[in-house]
């Protein structure tokens, strides 16, 4: 029970594990690597211990061992100790274990907890008494000991996959997403088949923002279950959010292999989405006509497919067949297919082929919901067409839906300039009439559109143009005042922050903290990069501060001065970041 201590010193059981494990693999692949510049003839190393097997694990080693000494010793096994003498101490194990778990079933926990103590001693590396007393303190209410002994029994039996889904789950109820990740790269291992457990694995990757370790997670998932659809769109989606597109086709062209795209052609139309979002049109054209030629004759094809085929035919200058894919995509029709038309009229803007991306953002006005987008890019195509009273026309009916759109506002006015409706202008930019009573900022955090600089500036400089010089100060005193200000601001220096001694030491101390009352205690405390890097800037801040202290006690001993230091006033600058 000793095991079990109260006072953690911040740091949980299994961050210590985490600790434990990274200090053998580092010490394992040094001795890998002194063994491989041995092979290579570049000097004299020290002969590994059997158990240090290059290649293997531990365990590995020791089953090479055992089955090396089992035909080596075959004859004379009995020789070696005496017979039954290893099953009575088992047996005797097993009794107390026994035991312990009537004491814990009838409640009296006092007797277990000493019984399970005896069988903790007697074989220190057995799971089952931590599980037991676990159960115990669980009982007891005492969450945070069955915590810790369940952490010790999965240690010990790291196979026993029930264990660490069990500290999964308690893990998650109690928001210790750190412990959860642990524990479920541990059930994992212990259960690789359990697709369970790693959604699980993805949601916390997810939570935590890692997202590359989440797409490999529904990837995996899409390798024990090659059907899983969701999984592989998913993971598809996460990879291409990280920027590995060449992963994203990779595993989308594996999955077609083997599935033929009649089966289910959103794979397909994502495969495809990919290459076009890569500028690769004439690659995605290769796929889509693939597809069309596996679905039979009497099978209707994807319309998805069928648009993105004519968007592919546009980016690769055969308008004429583009529009052929496109005739589906009608009027009468436009609403229930507004992702469609809008796909064909982005593409058809990105291209400037304005008059084309015309007709289909025409298709759409008053269809869709955000109808004050729609009008934005129909007054764009029409800008682009030089045709500025159609285009003031739509800027003005979007600009009724998002009064505080300031480059919406903005582009209207230039527009207007240019057609020498200079009093429209100044309107649209002068504040409204009871605009000092709202200059305060929105709930969202935003100024209204008339406290915007952008604003401002153009209203000054319509003013300057039209030679009301009077207007003209009014609007700029106020936004150089502001500039001058913060010049002024930023001139001053600010002081950096200065440590003392006592702080430097309080730094120091992650780099040699030791928990002597854990048995765990050889392990230092983990902590981040960025804090250990701060411990080693101060250890060397101490090393200076010691040296100067040092030298200047020589000097005026050397002077017949009296040296006296006030430890409580040394302070030194706080080391950069």
């Amino acid at each position: 029970l000793d095991l079990i201590k109260d006072d953690t010193c911040g740091v949980q059981l299994y961050q210590r594990f985490e600790q434990l494990e990274y200090e053998y693999e580092a010490s394992v692949e040094r001795k890998r690597n002194a063994l491989a510049a041995a092979d290579a003839g570049k000097g004299p190393v020290k002969k590994p211990r059997q158990q240090e097997i290059r290649g293997a694990t531990i365990e590995e080693g020791k089953e090479a061992m055992k089955h090396g000494m089992n035909e080596r010793f075959s004859e004379d096994k009995k020789t070696r100790r005496r017979k039954g003498s290893k099953n009575k101490g088992n047996l005797q194990i097993t009794r107390k274990l026994g035991d312990a778990t009537l004491h814990y079933a009838h409640g009296r926990y006092k007797e277990a907890a000493s019984v399970l103590s005896e069988v903790v001693v007697q074989a220190p590396k057995l799971p089952d008494p931590f599980h037991i007393l676990g159960l115990m303190y669980n009982s007891m209410g005492e969450k945070k000991k069955a915590m810790d002994c369940y952490m010790i029994a999965a240690f010990l039996g790291p196979k026993e996959s029930s264990l660490w889904k069990l500290l999964v789950t308690l893990s998650i109820e109690q928001g210790n997403t750190g412990q959860a990740w642990y524990c479920i790269k541990k059930a994992i291992t212990a259960d690789p088949n359990d697709i369970t457990l790693r959604y699980h694995f993805a949601s916390l990757c997810m939570e935590m923002g890692e997202y590359h370790k989440a797409a490999d997670s529904y990837h995996q998932i899409v390798q024990v279950c090659p059907d899983n659809v969701e999984a592989l769109q998913t993971a598809t989606m996460l990879y291409k959010k990280c920027g590995q597109f060449e992963r994203t086709i990779g595993i989308l062209e594996d999955y077609l292999k083997d599935h033929p795209p009649k089966d289910d052609p959103s794979v397909v139309e994502m495969l495809v989405s990919v290459y076009m979002e890569r500028n690769e049109h004439s690659k995605a054209l290769e796929r889509i006509e693939h597809a069309r030629r596996v679905f039979s004759c009497g099978e209707e094809f994807p319309l998805n497919l069928t648009i993105r085929e004519g968007i592919c035919h546009a980016h690769l200058g055969d308008l004429e067949k583009a529009e052929f894919y496109f005739s589906t995509l009608q009027k009468d029709n436009a609403k229930l297919r507004m992702g469609l038309v809008m796909a064909v009229a982005n593409s058809f803007m990105s291209l400037q082929h304005y008059e084309s991306a015309l007709k289909y953002y025409l298709m759409l006005e008053g269809c869709a919901s955000n109808n004050d987008l729609i009008s934005v890019k129909i007054a764009r195509c029409y800008s682009a067409l030089k045709k500025s009273a159609s285009a003031i026309q739509f800027y003005y009916k979007a600009l009724q839906a998002r009064e505080h759109d300031v480059d919406t506002r903005l582009t209207l006015t230039s527009l207007l300039m240019e057609e020498n409706r200079d009093d429209e202008a100044l309107a649209l930019l002068s504040p409204p009439p009871n605009s000092a009573l709202s200059n305060e900022t929105d709930v969202d955090g935003s100024q209204p559109w008339w406290l915007n600089v952008k604003v401002k500036l153009k209203l000054s400089h319509i003013y300057k143009t039209k030679r009301m010089l009077e207007a003209y100060v009014e609007v700029m005193y106020p936004i150089i005042h502001e500039s001058l200000t913060i010049d002024s601001m930023h001139q001053k220096v600010k002081q950096r922050k200065r440590l003392t001694e006592s702080e430097l030491l309080e730094r120091v101390q992650v780099l040699g903290d030791r928990q002597t009352d854990s048995v765990f205690g050889n392990f230092r405390q983990p902590a981040s990069k960025n804090v250990i890097l701060k411990a080693h800037r101060a250890k060397k801040s101490l090393q200076k501060m010691a040296t100067s202290k040092e030298e200047m006690k020589c000097a005026a001993l050397a002077a017949g001065l009296d040296w006296e230091s006030d430890d409580s006033e040394d302070e030194v600058p706080e080391p950069p970041l």
